[in-house]
């Protein structure tokens, strides 16, 4: 087995360090990159905080960030970023991705604010709403009654019977871009009529 000579050279000034030396300038090195990753990660959480992330949500971007740069490190040209530059870019790009889902998804577990909440309305039908529904259902079927029966009839299997287009298109032989058509141009018929 052999161990390390007492002396090794050192390539930038060709003289000989110990293997102590050596270690010692690893250390500094080590800890010099650990501070520089400590204040580009306090800087970066710090700045997406104001970006309405949580604290939670800006350390775990900036963790996510890391684990990005670590993996991805090849990815890096030096001709179009500086390292910081580039980390900031890939962090404001995570952060907004995740503010994007936050509001795709809102958080369902939340609390709800009992002074902004709108009291539900009343399943109960009041005389007015019974009014209402009667007179928006005669003039519903006034409008289908003008239709041609070949726009009516694909209505009705749609939204009485609740079949899907190609339902309909089974059921009543026609091909299904005629039933598509046909139903557009029923819908379309209708809301000129009711407009």
């Amino acid at each position: 087995m052999s161990s390390l000579p007492a002396t090794l050279p050192s390539e930038a000034t060709g003289s000989s360090l110990t293997p102590r030396e050596i270690v010692a300038e690893l250390d500094k090195y080590v800890v010099g990159q650990a501070k520089a990753k400590r204040a580009v990660a306090i800087a970066l959480r710090n700045r997406y905080r104001r970006q309405r992330l949580t604290p939670d949500l800006a350390e775990e971007v900036v963790q996510d960030v890391f684990a990005q740069v670590w993996r991805e490190a090849g990815r890096y040209d030096a001709s179009r970023s500086t390292v910081a530059g580039w980390m900031v870019m890939l962090t404001r790009t995570r952060a907004i991705d995740r503010l994007r889902a936050r509001q795709a998804r809102p958080d369902l577990t939340a609390a709800v604010d009992a002074s902004a909440a709108v009291p539900l309305a009343s399943a109960e039908r009041t005389p007015e709403s019974t009014t209402i529904v009667a007179e928006d259902t005669r003039l519903v079927r006034g409008a289908l009654a003008q239709l041609p029966d070949q726009f009516r009839s694909l209505i009705e299997l749609a939204y009485y019977e609740g079949l899907t287009h190609s339902e309909i298109a089974a059921r009543t032989g026609i091909p299904l871009g005629t039933v598509k058509t046909r139903l557009r141009n029923a819908m379309g018929s209708l809301r000129s009529a009711l407009a």
